[in-house]
């Protein structure tokens, strides 16, 4: 009983400290946040139903939707996913493209640690100036990067808890920003066999920052005829800070081990409106399985109004691949993951990732 009283103590805290966050933003604070990088779900699994799981992820997703469910990681796990975004050129060096990786490893009976680092790059850009803004002179490549540390513990068969500690680097070749954020997330499961889930996360929590750099410098020639450098003062960017309420049930089939999951999630979004996603899952031999939902904002029709460069389609599939003998007690596995997400007036996004158990 201690155990659970603590949890919603800290789901009261939490509640309390993102309070001031979430209902702060307005319309006219909509897309003035800093680190816009972090609301990209970088992972193929979650992407596939639109991180509707904020109750049920499993696994190294967690480090997106819902840090405490980093806790059902059975020994250790390892994932890396590529996003080639609004059709993007996969890999760093060209085009618009996220690669992901993540380590989890269980070190005590109910604890996991758990490391991630997303990379976003957008390929290079054409430098430009005042004095020549049509010629090129050179090309710069920006670069936004953010590393996460994580622990998540199973306080009970049902209720899981985690926090996670995340830095930020965004950096072009002369200007550069850094920040730390926090993410707290509960999940509490119930039923005969555990198929009706609740979760809660708090995502992004943390103070504001500014950039630095040469680049916001400039030389000009005083009354004296003197040459002078001076600096741009760089104005304070807030972190998008976001609470996200999901739930989700598990319809099990014991004829060949199926599975229909629905889950629905809604995300109170700081800087942006707010989101209600709906995802459906069916799963086969524990082997196969495929997902689609729909991610649903104000405006999302209306070609006019609308905020998000993505449509709200989305759809996926997994096959898990075991790689261990049958009766055998460690369980060794490969998951290949895919995901598609429709795009508004942009081409759509596409990952595809892998994650191995061991």
């Amino acid at each position: 009983m201690k155990n659970i009283f603590r949890i919603f103590a800290v789901a009261a805290i939490m509640l309390l400290m993102s309070t001031e966050a979430v209902w702060a933003g307005n319309d006219k604070r909509r897309g003035t946040s800093g680190s816009t990088e972090l609301l990209i779900n970088p992972w193929a699994r979650s992407n596939g139903w639109g991180s509707a799981n904020v109750a049920n992820v499993r696994g190294l997703d967690a480090f997106y939707s819902n840090i405490a469910g980093l806790s059902t990681v059975e020994r250790a796990e390892f994932t890396y996913t590529n996003t080639m975004l609004f059709g993007g050129t996969s890999g760093l060096n060209s085009g618009a493209s996220i690669n992901a990786f993540g380590l989890a490893v269980r070190l005590f009976d109910r604890g996991v640690f758990g490391l991630s680092i997303m990379s976003l790059g957008v390929g290079d850009i054409d430098i430009t100036t005042v004095e020549s803004p049509e010629s090129i002179n050179g090309t710069f490549s920006p670069t936004l990067m953010n590393i996460n540390v994580a622990y998540a513990h199973s306080f009970t068969l049902a209720i899981k808890g985690g926090v996670n500690i995340k830095v930020i680097n965004e950096s072009t070749n002369n200007v550069s920003g850094s920040a730390f954020a926090i993410d707290a997330g509960i999940q509490y499961v119930t039923g005969a066999n555990d198929e009706l889930k609740f979760g809660i996360s708090l995502k992004n929590w943390g103070p504001a920052y500014s950039y630095e750099g040469t680049g916001l410098s400039f030389q000009f020639v005083n009354e004296a005829e003197n040459t002078m450098t001076a600096e741009y003062r760089s104005g304070e960017m807030e972190l998008p800070t976001s609470l996200n309420i999901g739930i989700s049930y598990d319809f099990l089939i014991p004829t060949l081990s199926q599975h229909v999951t629905v889950a629905g999630a809604f995300t109170s979004n700081a800087f942006l409106k707010d989101n209600f996603a709906l995802g459906l899952e069916y799963g086969l031999l524990d082997i196969f399985n495929i997902r689609c939902g729909y991610v649903y904002q104000t405006d999302i029709f209306n070609e006019n109004a609308r905020t998000t460069a993505f449509s709200g389609l989305c759809a996926g599939a997994s096959v898990d691949v075991p790689l261990s003998k049958k009766g055998s007690e460690k369980k060794t596995s490969l998951t290949i993951d895919y995901s598609y997400r429709a795009g508004s007036n942009l081409r759509a996004t596409h990952a595809i990732g892998g994650t191995f158990k061991f």
